[in-house]
């Protein structure tokens, strides 16, 4: 809700200023201008970025309007997490093979949708369960391996706001080039044209330059910051679980392994002590 008053704050201090200082809204629609930007910055995205990521920015983008790392969602995170170590604690770590080699038809799983709908996190745990349930890998080795995975795992995850970035910092250009070429098309008619057309071509010109600069600065910037604090959140929920994990392979009880990975979380969202501890009561 935020992020879409925020556009609407965009458009009614830019369009409410200038039609207030009696512009015609009329002059700012230039849709050669549009197609100039809008192709060169498309184009320029598809160069840099690897092909299934066009799709995959896209999907991101209209997503971030709203976020599903919440504090519900943290609370649902480790409540999988505390009921799937305490029936392995309880059990034995066989206990638990048929929860993790089948995810989407375990009873444990089923009870948190939210990160069963997730198939990464969902991948994610069940891998490292499986392997502390080898038995064979001491705590501070599970850590190095969750260290190399989630650095790769970080990198992915940014890139999505760098790509968005790289079309932030090329709109402004691309406005001036869009200008620059109606400024072509100005001096080309000054043979024959009269000082309406000319000043028409004069207006298109300076409206690419504008259309360049409000959406990079006012919608692609913004985009990127918000798929970056995005991937930080989604960071951050695996750091969680990872510390859990870590703990728990270091022979901390489910209610203490929880703990770790509560802390990590960021306190905006981080539930306390005590809602944690009646989500996962009796489970």
């Amino acid at each position: 809700m935020a992020k879409i008053i925020g556009i609407i704050v965009v458009f009614a201090s830019v369009l409410g200023g200038y039609v207030l200082s009696h512009g015609q809204i009329a002059a700012l629609i230039q849709p050669f201008e549009v197609l100039i930007i809008g192709g060169a910055c498309l184009g320029a995205f598809i160069q840099a970025n690897p092909g299934y990521m066009t799709m995959h920015v896209f999907k991101k983008s209209l997503k971030m309007f709203g976020s599903r790392f919440t504090h519900a969602f943290y609370i649902e995170v480790l409540s999988l997490i505390y009921e799937i170590l305490n029936k392995s604690r309880r059990e034995g770590m066989m206990a638990i093979e048929a929860d993790i080699e089948d995810a989407a038809s375990s009873p444990i799983f089923a009870k948190y949708p939210g990160v069963l709908k997730d198939a990464r996190m969902t991948a994610f745990i069940c891998d490292y369960l499986r392997i502390m349930s080898s038995g064979n890998m001491a705590p501070h080795e599970l850590e190095g391996l969750f260290d190399m995975e989630l650095l790769s795992m970080k990198e992915e995850l940014e890139h999505p706001s760098h790509a968005v970035q790289g079309i932030a910092d090329g709109l402004p250009g691309f406005g001036i080039v869009a200008a620059v070429l109606g400024i072509v098309v100005t001096m080309a008619s000054l043979g024959d044209g009269d000082k309406a057309a000319i000043g028409g071509h004069v207006g298109a010109a300076l409206v690419g330059t504008f259309l360049g600069i409000l959406a990079a600065y006012g919608f692609f910037g913004p985009l990127s910051q918000c798929l970056g604090h995005d991937a930080k959140e989604e960071m951050n929920t695996y750091e969680a679980i990872k510390a859990s994990l870590v703990a728990s392979a270091s022979g901390m009880p489910p209610t203490l392994a929880v703990e770790f990975g509560r802390k990590v979380l960021y306190p905006a969202h981080r539930p306390s002590f005590t809602e944690l501890e009646e989500a996962v009561r009796g489970r």
